[in-house]
């Protein structure tokens, strides 16, 4: 049974399957148009967000990407699409290029897509679900519960080599989904927190328990329910009895396992790739352990036993969560730079020369490129703003206040808002201009120095776009962004 499990020929399964969880907003550039009635969820699609998919049911499946479902999401001018599931090297080729030809069809017919994971503060970001599985070229899928006892034991020694894996290179699965953007969501009520932890259900973890106390891998049945549709004229239909769990990281989803932390601007080969790395990893080990001539169960029971602390089937939103994590001794890797610091450390060099899948070199090579994509984000995002700044809010406060010259008792706070502009502006300016030379320290500068310095100066500009006559405003404002685009 052991041999079976370790020896197939793998591949995975299951792609990233859901890049249209990217949650993408539409906007358009141009006149405000009242928003159509009816949730937002439930209502149809509008039709330049239809259109800016490409023919979503026709094209799309000929351009190689076919969807299984799309639909508004919660945020207005959001949208949601779910390809059909599939190999993860071509999905994850598929969604690139969806992604290539969204943008190209919506700026024929004057849309942007934003793939951006928060282009909106207060309103829900985007992102990406990575629906991943593995099995054998025979199409078994290892983590599927199945009905027999062979199946079963497959699934529960899977679970053990994936609770091994994202225990013992925790840090990896975080590098996997670092950077500026994601920065924005993980953690901030609308997507999974920074603390990577595994989720397979409540009840499997009642089973994880057993067999650490001796019980057999046998035993576990994945339970089902009847789910209403809430309409009488339709009968109930069969679900899982257990919720995925939309608070965790990686919950299990049936027969295939969610990486929900993916960000919406990412391609989803480095997070799946690294989803791999650490799944062969755990089967390394428990074939390390049987090589040694153990039982399949007791190494199995070792592997849960070792590693039970990456297992949470609590709420990842609640703030008792990262206290509990830190006695648990799992990683709160909030931010890009902590994350990316862990990515080149021996133990990771060493499981990725190991799977052949980077040389120590390489790996620091990685680690080199992606403290460089975040830099130069952060980099330009703040000189952006101060672009943003001089040449166009600050003259719009200075011909506001114009307006006032002759009735200085409407002026109000103004003049104190509009001058704290200009001294926020001054000062990102300042700690611009002593960023360090090192890539670490400068990734580490840009994101506990600049950024509060731009949170700062944007708080007080959201502040001013209240106060500004509409027609001075120089760039749009939310209202336009987020309803323009339906008629």
């Amino acid at each position: 049974m052991g041999a079976r499990v370790l020896c197939g020929s793998c591949r995975a399964l299951q792609g990233p399957a859901r890049p249209g969880e990217l949650r993408t907003h539409v906007d358009r550039r141009s006149a405000h148009s009242e928003p159509a009635d009816g949730p937002e969820l439930l209502r149809p699609c509008s039709g330049s967000s239809r259109a800016a998919d490409g023919d979503p049911e026709g094209r799309d499946a000929e351009d190689g990407f076919p969807m299984a479902v799309r639909h508004n999401e919660v945020a207005l001018a959001q949208h949601e699409m779910c390809p059909i599931y599939s190999v993860c090297n071509a999905s994850a080729d598929s969604n690139a290029l969806f992604m290539e030809i969204a943008n190209r069809e919506a700026g024929r017919l004057g849309l942007q897509v934003l793939f951006h994971e928060k282009p909106f503060a207060g309103i829900n970001g985007s992102g990406k679900h990575a629906n991943w599985s593995m099995g054998t070229d025979t199409g078994l899928n290892f983590f599927h519960p199945g009905k027999d006892d062979e199946s079963r034991t497959i699934y529960t020694t899977a679970i053990a080599c994936l609770a091994h894996g994202l225990c013992q290179y925790n840090e990896l699965m975080r590098c996997a989904v670092a950077h500026a953007g994601n920065d924005h969501r993980l953690g901030a009520q609308e997507a999974p927190p920074a603390i990577i932890s595994l989720y397979p259900g409540q009840g499997f973890e009642a089973h994880v328990d057993s067999i650490i106390a001796g019980g057999a891998l046998l035993g576990y049945k994945a339970e089902k329910k009847l789910q209403s549709t809430g309409c009488k004229a339709s009968m109930a239909v069969e679900a899982n009895s257990e919720d995925r769990n939309r608070t965790a990281p990686f919950p299990h989803c049936g027969n295939r396992f969610e990486f929900r932390a993916v960000g919406s601007s990412q391609n989803c080969s480095f997070p799946v790739m690294i989803c791999n790395v650490v799944m062969a990893g755990g089967m390394a080990h428990l074939a390390d352990q049987l090589a040694t001539g153990k039982k399949l169960r007791d190494c199995v029971a070792e592997m849960y036993k070792t590693n039970r602390h990456v297992i949470f089937t609590g709420n990842g939103y609640s703030a008792e969560w990262p206290e509990e994590a830190k006695k648990r001794g799992l990683p709160n890797l909030n931010t890009t730079p902590k994350a990316l610091a862990t990515f080149n450390s021996a133990k990771n060099k060493a499981i990725f020369k190991k799977l052949k899948v980077y040389e120590a070199d390489e790996t620091d090579a990685r680690a080199e490129v992606m403290y460089e994509n975040y830099n130069t984000t952060l980099a330009i995002e703040a000189k952006t703003m101060i672009h943003m700044m001089e040449t166009g809010i600050l003259p719009a406060c200075a011909k506001d206040l114009q307006k006032y010259t002759n009735c200085k008792a409407l002026v109000g706070d103004r003049e104190q808002v509009y001058g704290s502009i200009k001294a926020g502006t001054q000062k990102l300016k300042e700690v611009l201009s002593k960023v360090p030379h090192s890539i670490q320290e400068e990734a580490t500068y840009y994101c506990d120095v600049v950024k509060p310095q731009m949170v700062a100066l944007r708080e007080v500009v959201d502040t001013t776009e209240g106060l500004l006559e509409s027609g001075l405003y120089p760039y749009p404002t939310y209202e336009t962004l987020l309803y323009s685009h339906h008629h």
